[in-house]
């Protein structure tokens, strides 16, 4: 059963308390750096609690279709073979409390899937405050040859690159989580600067990669965050799993031009799974999809948050 927002919140709430009680019991460092979620208050949320077959709220969701916006580039990302739908065989709620983003395969060899982008375009902390993005995702369940060229993604995006101001990377890019092919492996990077090379070692971008604690990535359901604190000297963006701080970027590691061409305004939110392209090459050091890769499974969202707390301690 999927507890009410407010209850499940209260749970968090409460699981951090004894958390911090068993200290030194068990495993300690498996969740050790991970923020109470005491002291936040939410912003924005979307819980996905629509009916079986619907699409994601269009109050809160704009559904993005085709290989690329109107006007723009003629695909989006980095060479990625999908075609984006609005089919609720793509991308619908489950009637169980999740969104299902499905990536399918018709006859003729040719990719579908989903992706969605945050009508809001305002998520950034105010002056010497903390924002908090997160979503509890459970990533395909799919391994080895047959997820091959499956690139799961929860990330933002400034928001100048969506009114045509400024481009990728230059306006910054949180990348939440990544995923590609199936591994039992997690990425988060800040990608900013010029599109290669620069202070965010682009295309990579300023990264890092983790396992889940206690259970695979693949198939089960973990807590994905960014921290963004305007409060801290320097300022930084800090990444978690399950609570589990495995990354940070800082604004000492680039020049205040750069930093603040990638922060200084707000950033919306997307949700997607992309088949192809230059993650999940670059992770399997070679082209995908294969023959072989499999259809059909799901990146389940059980929720997206948006929390704000005061300043830095």
């Amino acid at each position: 059963m999927k507890l009410p927002p407010r209850a499940r919140r209260t749970c968090l709430a409460l699981a951090s308390v004894l958390a911090a009680l068993c200290m030194g019991c068990g495993s300690p460092a498996a969740h050790a750096g991970g923020p109470s979620t005491d002291g936040w208050t939410v912003e924005w949320t979307d819980d996905f609690d629509g009916k079986a077959g619907t699409v994601p709220a269009t109050k809160n969701w704009i559904i993005d279709v085709g290989t690329g916006y109107p006007g723009g580039p003629p695909r989006w990302g980095t060479g990625e073979v999908q075609r984006y739908t609005a089919d609720p065989a793509n991308l619908s709620q489950d009637g169980r409390g999740n969104l299902r983003i499905t990536p399918l395969r018709d006859s003729a060899g040719r990719w579908t899937s989903g992706r969605i982008e945050t009508r809001r375009s305002d998520f950034r902390p105010a002056d010497g405050k903390k924002l908090r993005i997160e979503a509890r995702i459970q990533l395909p369940s799919i391994t080895g040859a047959a997820a091959a060229g499956y690139w799961s993604a929860f990330w933002t995006l400034g928001r100048p690159f969506r009114t045509g101001e400024g481009k990728s990377p230059t306006v910054g890019e949180f990348d939440v989580l990544e995923n590609a092919n199936g591994v039992n492996r997690v990425w988060g990077a800040m990608h900013c600067g010029t599109s290669t090379g620069g202070p965010c070692k682009e295309s990579t971008g300023l990264s890092a990669n983790t396992t889940c604690p206690d259970s695979p990535c693949t198939g089960r359901f973990h807590t994905y965050a960014v921290e963004w604190d305007r409060g801290a000297e320097p300022e930084r963006v800090t990444w978690y799993v399950d609570g589990r701080r495995y990354h940070s970027v800082s604004s000492s590691q680039m020049n205040k031009a750069t930093w603040d061409a990638a922060t200084g305004h707000g950033h919306f939110i997307l949700l997607n799974v992309a088949i192809g392209g230059g993650f999940p090459r670059a992770v399997a050091g070679h082209s995908t999809p294969a023959p072989g890769t499999r259809p059909g499974s799901p990146m389940l969202v059980d929720h997206v948050t948006v929390l704000t707390t005061g300043a830095s301690e």
